[in-house]
């Protein structure tokens, strides 16, 4: 809760559900909300005090999905997510292309509009590495004008590399000044004080160390203006994130930290939060779990030769055409 307290302050079951489990889950669909409203969600959160949990999102309907998840811990909680992340990784893969920046603006800006659509909750949005100053003042003034709350940019240069590849690729990181300029550049373009620019440490994947990591953090926040950092690591081990946090900390206990915990998973969001993370992103899970369930189906139906074996791990047909409201039942 430390962590918590301080941002607020300087802003002001089984592995797979059943049919039975879905089918009333959902609770209400989205009920509209403004993009002024919309985007202002996020620094109302960090400054009520709130651990903030997001989830990737790659489409309207993977959108649904995110919006009706809810989960009742063991201490008698409701569990459900705050925000929602349009990832780089997942937006590129939904349309079977690489991870490089390969999918363009544009077409990510297509997939959150169909998200903003049917999901009511605010976003986080995967900037990659912004692209050059002068482009990245239009991403933010694009991004505001739909009602996103931030955008993570990462300090990379060169051709984008995965970082979840850490050291097996080439990692070659933004000079700090060059990365400093540009999130002046989206500070200045931003219209609404409520959009917030996060920058993306990629220290730790490079290899270049803690030391490092605090340099380019105190830069980017001090210098640049970032309105907070993230810190990413692809190690399994959690201490190395642990570590960087609680040294952040002590310097800069107001500025809001989001941490990846997709290779450090075993790390709970309570741990997180209690060494001082304040927005823990689940940036890729969805659509990993699409994989696998969709290959699954289809091998089975493959392998029978119909499709009355997966019946059992499918949704309905007459719940799948009802799934969403078509407005045109009788009032």
């Amino acid at each position: 809760m430390r962590a918590l307290s301080y941002v607020a302050r300087s802003l002001g079951g089984s592995a797979v559900p059943c049919r039975q489990q879905l089918r009333f889950a959902g609770g209400a669909a989205a009920s509209g909300i403004r993009p002024g409203d919309r985007l202002a969600g996020m620094r109302k959160m960090l400054a009520a005090g709130k651990f903030i949990r997001v989830v990737e999102v790659h489409s309207g309907f993977s959108a649904i999905v995110a919006d009706r998840a809810r989960a009742v811990r063991p201490d008698g909680t409701e569990a459900t997510f705050d925000m929602v992340w349009s990832s780089s990784l997942t937006s590129s893969s939904i349309k079977g292309k690489p991870d490089i920046e390969t999918v363009d603006t544009t077409e990510r800006c297509q997939i959150v509009e169909d998200v903003l659509e049917v999901c009511d909750k605010p976003m986080i949005y995967d900037g990659d590495t912004g692209g050059e100053k002068e482009i990245f003042h239009f991403t933010v003034r694009r991004l505001e004008r739909l009602g996103v709350s931030a955008i993570v940019i990462e300090d990379k240069r060169g051709l984008k590399q995965n970082s979840l590849f850490g050291t097996e690729r080439a990692q070659q990181l933004e000079d700090i000044d060059v990365f400093c300029d540009k999130i002046r550049a989206g500070k200045k373009a931003q219209v609404t004080e409520e959009f917030m620019i996060f920058a993306r440490l990629e220290a730790l994947i490079a290899g270049l160390g803690e030391d490092e990591a605090m340099k380019r953090a105190h830069a980017y926040v001090r210098q640049g203006g970032a309105d907070g950092i993230m810190i990413h690591s692809k190690e399994k081990d959690p201490s190395q994130i642990f570590s960087f946090i609680e040294r952040y900390r002590k310097e800069e206990p107001n500025v809001p930290i989001v941490v990846v915990p997709t290779t450090y998973n075993s790390a709970t969001e309570a741990e997180l939060e209690k060494v001082g993370a304040n927005i823990c992103i689940y940036a890729n899970q969805l659509i990993r779990a699409s994989y696998l369930a969709m290959l699954d189906t289809a091998n089975q139906i493959l392998k029978a030769g119909r499709s009355k074996e997966v019946d059992g791990q499918i949704l309905p047909t007459k719940e799948m055409i009802t799934l969403i409201d078509d407005n045109s039942s009788s009032k």
